[in-house]
């Protein structure tokens, strides 16, 4: 069979052009030097061969979490855990600081006694509502691990996590397979060139499937899913892999393998099959493999694990591990594979730092560190989250915000691990810190050199599409709860308060429900402050009903100097986001000149106090006509009531229109829900504008909506597409009311 295979693989490669490209179409690269690859002390003994045919030392020795600070940058690796909420990432993080040593035993998210995950929002939840960073060693390897947040209310951490991460895990339910977080942070992960491996998680369960989750992947992501693992075993069965680089088989008891070389009978003929599949997608990622394999020659493991390094790296080949993070079978396996196989920063693209230019991450370099994340914790107050893009840092070094101009000096460098920090001396390129004691940062900043234009491109937050009105219960509060506010503005920029002029509200706003919800359980508990909500009111305005001439008369006497006013005015609506316009047309000095600006005031001030139904007047134009004056009582505010009684006589002769305002809106869902999207905006009084197609299975919907139907659509739109619909909205225009 293998002969077959290989005698196939030899015709599809002859065919290939020029020898350069591969199976279905496949780019080739040359082989090169792969950093971190290979003991710096020479070559492990055979005993100790590791899975992936890679020569290491398994090292299960407690680690400390300070890093020695002569730790070089090639020993780095940047890793976020990507996927859908539930999908048991922060249960794999657990297992893996286990398994590397760092804790004593792993944390369960239901107990709330977890490193990561540790707010007490989130041990309430028992979710990830921020992302969260646990640096520690693995095999002479520095691994900073960043657990992201599933559920779509959070995506803006996970994607500040892609800013900084070098490869991403992204961790897959064996049971319900693809989701839909999954895919969107796929998408968000393969625009930003990140290299991804997929780890199938809670194969111990019932209902588990590795081919019906793998299908799954394949399906959405392509061929280049490769599974390197097949599980050994089903549900409460299951404990162990097989490798299809070496084709030996870990088998786990109470989270430690023994590794053999005798295969299972029940998986061994499966195993041999695979293993030739990867064996023939890995070689072909290299010429002279290709060629020695197609010439019958054997490939060794550590040979495809280099090349399954390349093609890892460079977004060729998305691995495929399994295991189940609850009884921490296989996590060791995770962390060889991340240490060896994915890439150090020195390894990842050069970044845009504006104007053309860009940085490549070299100790050497000038010192360059990006804020990808701002966090108040209770005790030592902000802490930046920094990733070192260039150079080296050392504690007590001043850097320049280029945002802000500000000078800063660094004089607490921290290694974060969950809730906790230690200090260190210095921070080389590649690696992600935390900071303490910075004068003013955010989220976006970038810290540089004095002197230096260099600076990082700034997020694209999401828009906010969700929203409530927020107040103190006590004026006394008003002051705290603005300090509060922008507290957690500056930690999340994805969330936005505003003030409303025409309703005097102060809005939140966020991704959605959930968001905001945690956003004020955090002003609560970290500020003590009692926070009222409402619901937020739509701005509506209101215009005259038609034209009219109307007599505004102040007249009072009572004793002495008195006052007096007479001013003819004809009304009149104006189109649309026309505004206020004002004119004079006496004669003959009926009204001073110098007093004719008065009267327009007075219609002005009127018009913001509101019409008929209180909502403020818009879109009038004001012509003064005729009036009259006394030289010794017409006086400023004498016009100003009679330009304002002038406006309330019109109204109550030709009334006044409801306008309310129209939202643009764009809505993106899955083609195949697009009819539940078009009709639901139908019973929301939407105008449609138009559909298009957005890549192979969207499409977005084009309509102007009302507001005040569009309150809730981000509940509602989660709900009706099973969150895989996203919408942005903006304001269009004002409309009459039917």
């Amino acid at each position: 069979m293998a002969s077959e295979r290989r005698q196939g693989a030899r015709l599809k490669y002859v065919r290939a052009s020029g020898g350069r490209t591969g199976f279905d179409g496949c780019r080739h690269f040359p082989p090169r030097a792969l950093p971190g690859l290979s003991r710096p002390n020479g070559p492990a003994p055979p005993a100790v061969r590791t899975s992936l045919g890679l020569l290491c030392y398994r090292s299960h020795r407690k680690a400390g979490v300070i890093a020695p600070n002569n730790r070089t940058e090639p020993s780095i690796r940047n890793v976020a855990l990507i996927g859908h909420q539930g999908n048991g990432k922060t249960t794999l993080a657990e297992a893996m600081l286990f398994r590397a040593g760092v804790v004593p035993r792993a944390g369960r998210v239901d107990a709330g006694n977890t490193i990561l995950g540790n707010q007490p929002e989130e041990r309430e939840r028992q979710q990830s509502l921020t992302l969260g960073i646990a640096s520690f060693e693995w095999n002479d390897h520095r691994i900073n691990l960043i657990d992201t947040p599933g559920y779509a209310d959070f995506i803006g951490d996970a994607s500040a996590a892609l800013r900084v991460a070098d490869a991403a895990v992204f961790v897959v339910d064996a049971v319900a397979g693809l989701q839909v977080n999954d895919e969107l942070m796929w998408e968000a992960a393969a625009d930003r060139n990140i290299p991804r491996l997929i780890f199938l998680n809670k194969m111990d369960k019932e209902n588990a499937s590795f081919d019906a989750a793998l299908a799954g992947l394949r399906e959405h992501f392509g061929s280049g899913v490769e599974p390197v693992e097949l599980p050994v075993g089903a549900a409460s069965a299951f404990n162990g892999v097989a490798d299809l680089l070496t084709e030996h088989v870990f088998l786990y008891d109470s989270g430690t393998a023994i590794e053999s070389a005798d295969l299972p009978p029940g998986i061994a003929d499966r195993e041999h099959a695979e293993h030739e599949h990867l064996l023939e997608d890995v070689v072909e990622l290299e010429d002279d493999l290709m060629s020695r394999y197609l010439d019958g020659e054997a490939i060794s493991p550590d040979e495809l694990g280099h090349a399954l390094h390349h093609g890892f790296a460079t977004g060729i080949m998305w691995p495929v591990l399994c295991g189940s993070a609850t009884e921490a079978i296989a996590v060791d396996r995770l962390l060889e594979f991340i240490t060896r196989i994915a890439p150090a920063p020195s390894e990842m693209p050069s970044l845009a730092v504006g104007s053309g230019n860009e940085v490549k991450c070299n100790p050497e370099g000038d010192p360059l560190a990006y804020v990808f994340k701002t966090q108040t914790d209770d005790y030592v107050g902000q802490v930046a989250l920094l990733k070192i893009l260039s150079g080296t840092i050392h504690a007590d070094d001043v850097v320049v915000n280029q945002r802000t101009g500000t000078r800063e000096r660094m004089h607490n460098l921290l290694r974060v691990f969950g809730g906790k920090t230690s200090p260190i001396d210095t921070a080389v390129a590649g690696d992600i810190i935390g900071a303490i004691k910075l004068t003013d940062v955010a989220t976006g900043d970038t810290l540089a050199p004095a002197g230096s234009t260099l600076e990082v491109p700034p997020i694209e937050n999401q828009q906010p599409v969700y929203g409530v009105a927020v107040a103190a219960q006590s004026t006394s509060e008003e002051d705290k709860l603005s300090t509060a506010l922008t507290e957690l503005v500056r930690d999340d920029p994805s969330l936005r308060v505003t003030r409303d002029s025409d309703t005097h509200q102060r809005v939140l706003s966020g991704a959605g429900d959930v968001h905001v919800q945690s956003a004020l359980a955090r002003v609560k508990r970290r500020f003590g402050i009692e926070v009222g909500t409402e619901p937020v009111k739509v701005a509506y305005r209101e215009t005259l009903a038609g034209s009219t001439q109307t007599e505004g008369r102040h007249k009072k006497q009572s004793g002495g100097h008195g006052q007096f006013g007479v001013a003819l005015v004809r009304f009149e609506p104006l189109a649309r986001d026309s505004g206020f316009e004002y004119a004079d047309e006496t004669r003959g000095g009926v009204i001073p000149k110098s007093l004719v600006p008065a009267v327009g005031k007075g219609i002005h001030e009127a018009m913001a106090r509101g019409g008929t139904h209180g909502f403020p007047l818009v879109d009038v134009k004001a012509t003064v006509v005729d009036g009259k004056h006394h030289s010794v009582d017409s006086d400023d505010h004498s016009f100003r009531m009679a330009g304002a009684l002038a406006l309330r006589e019109a109204i109550e002769k030709v009334g006044t229109v409801v306008l309310e305002p129209m939202m643009h809106v764009e809505v993106k869902v899955p083609s195949a829900l697009q009819g539940d999207v078009l009709a639901d905006l139908g019973r929301r009084r939407g105008q449609i504008e138009g559909t298009e197609i957005s890549g192979a299975d969207n499409a977005v919907v084009v309509a102007t909506v009302p507001h005040a139907d569009m309150l809730d659509y981000a509940v509602t739109l989660r709900s009706m597409t099973h969150g895989r619909g996203r919408f942005t909205m903006s304001f269009k225009a004002y409309q009459e009311r039917p």
